[in-house]
């Protein structure tokens, strides 16, 4: 989308015929909602409508005059003049008469600026006629009105005093969970699909029961996007494939995109059937799993970074190991529930439980964040810092703490189910050895004693030398062994 032009900067014409504090001319603005109307309600045919006498296209004069106002709606004084002057209703006649695209997306564009402001946010949320309307932009089938549209959704759901009603409208809508599925899955504008992930992490966020209806939604069939605006079946979504189809398209292009797609993945597991709806997918999990193991492994965090790049990943790097520690835990689950009812031993099944190069990276990023803490004790030495500094740092050591957290429990939890086959594995490609292994032993104990122990009996047979070393270095295994 090219850059808006900038708005007017003449003084007003006319003594108070300015906008509120503003240059901008009340006058000016009225003779461009007018002609707006014009636009949808011409009285004669001129090039660039359609045989039904609606505009197609945007003249050149027009577009830039209502894009001004586009850059000017920013301006809250402005708002509040469209406000008054009944914008909002006729952007409603644009959205049901206009068959121009980029009128539509800059009235959208006009309302989520608006919407910017609280009280015209809560007059926008409370007009249901036209919080219907909006709801019915998500199956355009032009993308830069979906990006607006999705703005404006997350403008509105991010003010508490609104989010409810939007809350409740969407999940009356279920066209709403196809068109956002339908942009996830099939559209490869990056930011288009940051901005619908964000509104799909707000919303999940915000309301557990939404995000339970959209786990077990995917049987029923409803109207989505067309380009004829005819009626269109769209394929029977869910929600898994979608986020991943997804999360593939921004994860080059945009890091925060990645870091709202994986988080949207972390929420799904707070509930058991987002667990299931991820392990019992027809690939058994092994589409997620491949995902989130490869950014692990190949892309986040890696031998070559610097230890700071924790701090700069640690969201994103969170989310993924709460999901992958989730399904860890669930598969595990499942085979005890399977040697329980044959009443023999298996071994664990899993494609991805024992996977060494997941260990090492585990432990590298234990690693990175005793670097990082040694910095941060070193730099808080050489300065005192402000109260604001101090608030950050605290926020910021409070996510490096979940980090750590996570990553302990699932490192803990893998080591439990090594072989000593897997353990020579391990020490063979050099992601086992002795400085890992006192890495790895430093931050799961004492909490983590019994998979520790468990671990160093099989190390013991894999390399007796190895466990005699760190058991010297680590007393209290030695106590118990």
């Amino acid at each position: 989308m090219d850059r808006n032009p900038s708005p007017p900067s003449s003084e007003a014409e006319e003594e108070g015929d300015a906008v509120g504090n503003t240059v901008y001319s009340k006058h000016w603005l009225f003779s461009i909602l007018t002609r707006l109307i014009e636009v949808i309600s011409p009285e004669k045919t001129e090039p660039g409508v359609s045989p039904e006498g609606i505009q197609t296209e945007l003249d050149e004069e027009m577009e830039n005059d209502i894009c001004k106002v586009w850059d000017m709606s920013m301006d809250e004084d402005v708002a509040l003049f469209l406000q008054e002057f009944n914008a909002p209703d006729i952007f409603m006649g644009v959205f049901a008469k206009s068959k121009c695209p980029r009128l539509t997306e800059i009235c959208v564009g006009i309302l989520g600026n608006m919407a910017c402001f609280q009280d015209i946010c809560m007059s926008i949320s409370k007009d249901e006629n036209l919080g219907q309307v909006l709801l019915q932009r998500l199956c355009d089938s032009d993308s830069p009105t979906l990006l607006e549209t999705s703005r404006l959704l997350l403008t509105c759901l991010s003010q508490p005093e609104v989010a409810s009603v939007w809350v409740e409208r969407i999940r009356e809508n279920p066209s709403v969970y196809d068109c956002v599925c339908f942009i996830m899955s099939s559209s490869t504008n990056v930011e288009l699909l940051v901005k619908v992930g964000e509104v799909v992490d707000k919303l999940f966020d915000l309301d557990e029961e939404l995000m339970l209806n959209w786990i077990k939604n995917g049987t029923c069939r409803s109207v989505g996007p067309s380009v004829d605006d005819s009626p269109e079946e769209l394929p029977d979504f869910k929600i898994v494939p979608c986020i991943l189809e997804a999360a593939k398209q921004v994860r080059s292009d945009n890091p925060e995109g990645l870091d709202v797609y994986m988080h949207i993945l972390q929420l799904l597991t707070t509930v058991d059937e987002g667990i299931q709806a991820i392990v019992q997918a027809p690939d058994g999990g092994k589409e997620t799993w491949s995902l989130l193991y490869d950014l692990i492994c190949h892309e986040l965090c890696q031998p070559d970074d610097p230890p700071i790049i924790v701090q700069e990943q640690k969201t994103v790097l969170a989310s993924i190991l709460s999901v992958l520690s989730a399904m860890f835990a669930s598969q595990s689950e499942q085979e005890y529930i399977k040697m329980r009812k044959s009443n023999v031993k298996l071994p664990f099944s899993c494609y991805f439980i024992l996977d060494m190069p997941l260990i090492g990276s585990l432990i590298r990023i234990l690693q990175y964040m005793e670097g990082c803490g040694k910095r941060s004790v070193d730099n808080s030495k050489d300065s005192e810092q402000q109260e604001t500094g101090r608030a950050d740092l605290n926020e910021e050591d409070f996510h490096l703490k979940i980090l750590k957290d996570i990553c302990c429990e699932l490192l803990s939890n893998m080591l439990q189910e090594l072989t000593k086959e897997n353990t020579l594995e391990g020490l063979h490609q050099g992601h086992l050895n002795e400085q890992t292994c006192s890495c790895a032993f430093q931050n799961l104990l004492p909490l983590y004693f019994t998979s520790v122990e468990s671990f160093l009996e099989v190390l013991r047979e894999a390399d007796q030398t190895l466990a005699d070393n760190l058991e010297k270095r680590f007393p209290s295994l030695k106590v118990h062994a």
